[in-house]
């Protein structure tokens, strides 16, 4: 698994895929907004400089990080060759509804799709894609660079 992108620009969106780019994978980041794009790279950025002013990490290792990270906002060519597509769009469920089929729609077969819900079924998610066996919640901690923790929610039908 190589290729993550996440769905949502906001403040768990920018940083689960801070997170993902900093750890190495190639990070398709995708919102409706562009503005919103542009502040989650710039926030993404901002907390880079601040590891690197705290030694946690070096410039270069900055640099690969923002390296790693590519914004569209379009979800059909966003998730479209992807291994791993987590949805953190805000806590809307016909949203989150609608914004799964696309994924199922767009992402290749075998491509794992989350979410980061905190309060809807993932059964009922899964429900509205034909891979229903690979959908999955994962819960991330606020704020994610800083919470090493994320919890994984399995449907009825997520396989093990």
């Amino acid at each position: 698994m190589n290729n993550i992108a996440v769905i949502g620009a906001g403040t768990m969106g920018n940083g689960i895929a801070h997170v993902f780019a900093q750890s190495g994978y190639k990070v398709n980041l995708i919102d409706i907004s562009e503005a919103a794009l542009e502040k989650a790279v710039a926030t993404i950025s901002k907390n880079l400089d601040r590891m690197v002013k705290k030694e946690k990490i070096s410039e270069a290792d900055k640099v690969a990080t923002l390296a790693n990270l590519n914004t569209t906002t379009s979800i059909e060519t966003g998730v479209s060759d992807r291994d791993l597509v987590v949805e953190a769009a805000t806590e809307n469920e016909d949203l989150k509804l609608k914004i799964f089929k696309t994924m199922d729609d767009n992402a290749p077969e075998g491509c794992i799709l989350a979410t980061n819900t905190s309060s809807i079924s993932i059964t009922k998610i899964a429900a509205v894609t034909s891979r229903p066996e690979l959908v999955i919640g994962m819960h991330f901690m606020n704020p994610v660079p800083v919470m090493k923790l994320v919890e994984i929610i399995r449907g009825y039908n997520t396989t093990d």
